[in-house]
């Protein structure tokens, strides 16, 4: 599951994929669009483009955009920066010693569902989101 920042990270790049190509939105608008805190969104919205996935422009007519097509943008992308995903190699049940050679109890399951989970952020793109109408009606 992600958390519910995770969930606003997301919710937000649907938001943006759904705007006119070359058009931009301000924090504001798309905190009320998903139901997010506007300051909280603003300084999420930075961070995912120092992450290179919005462009921000300040000024009149200016605030957030996709930077790249919401076809290449995986869920993976979106969250990883927030969640680290990927690092979750660590044993499920905090063993220092737990690996390939010298698995825990429960290794094996983990490893399947991480594996699992990872493929699943990693297939699924903003854009699917988008055509499918997802995240509109979902409360946080």
């Amino acid at each position: 599951m992600l958390s519910k920042t995770g969930l606003h990270a997301v919710r937000a790049l649907v938001a943006l994929a759904r705007l006119p190509e070359g058009a931009y939105a301000g924090s504001a608008r798309i905190a009320q669009e998903i139901g997010a805190p506007q300051n909280y969104l603003g300084k999420l919205l930075k961070a995912l483009a120092e992450q290179g996935l919005v462009e921000s422009q300040k000024g009149l007519g200016g605030g957030f955009r996709l930077l790249r097509d919401p076809k290449k943008i995986s869920l993976l992308d979106v969250a990883d920066p927030i969640e680290h995903i990927s690092r979750w190699s660590e044993c499920i049940l905090g063993w220092p010693e737990c690996s390939e050679a010298d698995p825990c109890a429960i290794h094996n399951r983990w490893k399947s569902v991480r594996n699992s989970y990872l493929q699943m952020l990693k297939r699924t793109t903003i854009a699917e989101l988008v055509a499918k109408g997802e995240l509109e009606s979902i409360a946080l």
